[in-house]
């Protein structure tokens, strides 16, 4: 299934049978583990496969767990091969999202704006980005920030070679974070499918109501 998401070029999600074009940002909501799976090791694995730029933060595993699923799922030459694999960059919440111990939209501007500029030094490099969003749930210092930063990711990642994917457990999440997460997000997957999201707003309506200071 092909989703038209952006006027960039066209590429593989791997997962479920799904295309789009990069220059997106998606949420990708589940209720179990399978679901999640699917999407990670498939989105991350057709990565690998295409010589993309890969960031993954896992919150509900170990990395070392989500290398034993890679194993079973891929063998052990190809994780192997991802261990030691320059583009693939596997990090825990607290190191990308608030290594100084608080979340704040700015700091994140600076640092993916830095990662994106780092990775582009050598020519232009397709970048997948995905993360398990479950690290929110924590007291963390700024945390009540994060939609203006999932807000502000879109005026980050169009007309750029990037997709990320945020990955949110509808176990875990109440209704009106989940609301929140999809008035942030342009795309959603969910069961299988992506659909372009009706309760998406653009950045500028969604700050402007929620936090204007942020514009």
């Amino acid at each position: 299934m092909y989703m038209h998401t952006s006027d960039q070029e066209q590429m593989e999600l791997g997962f479920y049978g799904c295309s789009c074009n990069w220059g997106t940002h998606i949420c990708g909501l589940y209720h179990t583990e399978e679901e999640r799976d699917e999407i990670i090791y498939g989105f991350l694995h057709q990565g690998k496969m295409d010589g993309d730029r890969r960031l993954y933060v896992p919150n509900e595993r170990s990395q070392d767990d989500f290398l034993a699923g890679y194993r079973t799922r891929f063998g052990e030459a190809e994780t192997s091969e991802i261990e030691n694999d320059d583009l693939f960059l596997m990090a825990d919440a607290k190191s990308l999202y608030y290594p100084e111990g608080h979340f704040s939209p700015q700091a994140m501007d600076n640092s993916l704006n830095a990662f994106y500029q780092q990775s582009q030094a050598e020519g232009r490099r397709n970048i997948r980005a995905t993360a398990e969003m479950t690290w929110a749930l924590d007291a963390v210092p700024g945390v009540e920030q994060l939609m203006v930063y999932e807000s502000r990711l879109n005026y980050f990642i169009p007309g750029k070679p990037w997709i990320s994917i945020c990955l949110y457990n509808l176990n875990k999440f109440d209704g009106l974070s989940i609301m929140n997460v999809l008035r942030t997000h342009p795309f959603a997957i969910s069961h299988g499918i992506i659909t372009e999201n009706p309760y998406y707003q653009e950045p500028q309506e969604w700050l402007r109501i929620n936090a204007p200071h942020f514009l």
